[in-house]
């Protein structure tokens, strides 16, 4: 069994024990530096992440492999790269970029296949002269979606 495999394993096992926290990446270098970043249907705490670090940092011989060791929680401005991501920030702003256009508006669904986008926005009125407010709605599949990232509000 290789280092990443091994490491894989230990965090699957700690996962098991918190089952709204969820893995987002792991990354190990070529000098053992393994990266592991979390996500969770609630957030995650600075527990959930000290319990992630003990369920590997234990299980691995320091003897055998030198490793670092960095686990942390996907920060605000990180691409979003899961369906769980996707249902766990329903009603909040987003950023999706597409092969041909960005959008930025509310995430009011996220089902197996596509997210559902509502925004407003100005257009020319159908008769006369000037601009009227329309609601907006579109749903992008997944496999369309280049970017997406929440938008944080002041």
């Amino acid at each position: 069994m290789t280092f990443k495999e091994k490491v894989n394993e230990l965090l699957v096992e700690g996962l098991k024990e918190k089952p709204s926290v969820f893995l987002i990446d792991l990354t190990i270098t070529d000098n053992f530096k393994i990266i592991v970043t979390l996500d969770g249907d609630n957030g995650v705490t600075l527990q959930d992440c000290i319990d992630m670090s003990r369920a590997i940092d234990q299980h691995l011989d320091r003897e055998e492999q030198d490793f670092s060791l960095e686990v942390a929680s996907a920060g605000v401005s990180e691409p979003l790269k899961h369906l769980r991501q996707y249902r766990k920030n329903v009603g909040r702003n987003l950023r999706v970029k597409t092969a041909a256009e960005t959008i930025e508006a509310a995430l009011v669904d996220a089902n197996d296949d596509f997210i559902v986008l509502e925004w407003e926005a100005r257009e020319p009125k159908k008769i006369g002269k000037g601009k009227e407010t329309v609601q907006k709605r579109q749903e992008i599949p997944y496999a369309d979606i280049k970017e997406a990232i929440v938008t944080i509000t002041f």
